[in-house]
């Protein structure tokens, strides 16, 4: 008899990045190192067709993504910004941008960056639109947009204030300046800091995926839902999104598992 529940997942044919996934990871590589990763059109539009792959991945619970060769990303591919010729195309560019990088951001999965080398520009946003960021201690990270007449396009004016606060994130956006891993790592821009981005980013993605994959979507959304909105409001999300939490079959098993003193067995139901 044929399994009604048979699911075969079709992944396109990427030229700029790779997908792959192993034990509930996903690893997203940008593939353009010739170019230190500089996001072009054609790399910017698979990710976009990358983040569509991931929804529909029942066996991606945790995606990395990171950038082959000496950079994470270096910034928007400047040849293709020479050719703007006016403010509509350029606010057409940013819109672009900005709408990829908030549908990485509104994964349901966990998302961590992978920071190895350059993180600038549009690279250090595609960074800012992960859940997470780890970076080797050879990382560079910075928005230098001033530098070239133009300001973050990608919504780095927007998620690096909200990260970091308003005083720090407009120091790195009027300076421009470069910041190594330990000082992103003061400023709250990294999580975390390792000799290897990749192993240090896998490393936290097994410690993450220990736990349920409900709560945890659950967690970002309410987290999510709950940026910018008043306190109380905020509290009402994160008790309707607790109370789904306690109808699901893993918080029965990790409660379970808790009293049994053993490692729960969570299924994502």
């Amino acid at each position: 008899m044929e399994d009604e529940h048979e699911f075969v997942l079709e992944i396109p044919e990427f030229e700029h990045l790779s997908y792959e996934v192993e034990g509930g990871v996903a690893l997203v590589t940008l593939r353009r190192p010739e170019a230190l990763n500089a996001l072009n059109q054609e790399l910017l539009l698979e990710l976009s067709e990358v983040t569509e792959v991931i929804q529909q991945d029942p066996e991606a619970r945790v995606v990395i993504f990171t950038g082959e060769g000496r950079a994470f990303a270096a910034g928007a591919d400047l040849t293709e910004l020479a050719k703007i010729a006016d403010a509509f195309q350029g606010r057409e560019a940013s819109l672009f941008g900005q709408q990829i990088f908030s549908e990485i951001a509104a994964l349901p999965v966990p998302t961590i960056a992978a920071i190895n080398g350059y993180a600038l520009g549009g690279g250090l946003e595609l960074a800012l639109a992960c859940d997470l960021r780890v970076a080797s201690r050879t990382a560079k990270l910075g928005l230098p947009e001033v530098g070239l007449g133009l300001i973050p396009g990608y919504g780095g004016t927007q998620r690096l204030p909200r990260l970091i606060g308003r005083g720090r994130a407009l120091d790195l956006i009027f300076t421009g300046r470069h910041v190594g891993a330990e000082e992103a790592l003061a400023l709250g821009l990294v999580n975390r800091v390792g000799e290897d981005a990749l192993e240090e980013a896998k490393k936290l993605a097994v410690q993450i995926l220990k736990n349920a994959p409900i709560a945890l979507a659950l967690a970002k959304e309410s987290l999510v839902r709950g940026e910018g909105l008043d306190l109380q409001e905020a509290l009402e999300i994160e008790a309707d999104l607790f109370g789904f939490a306690c109808t699901t079959k893993d918080m029965k098993e990790g409660v379970r598992a808790f009293l049994e003193k053993r490692a729960p067995e969570f299924r994502g139901e």
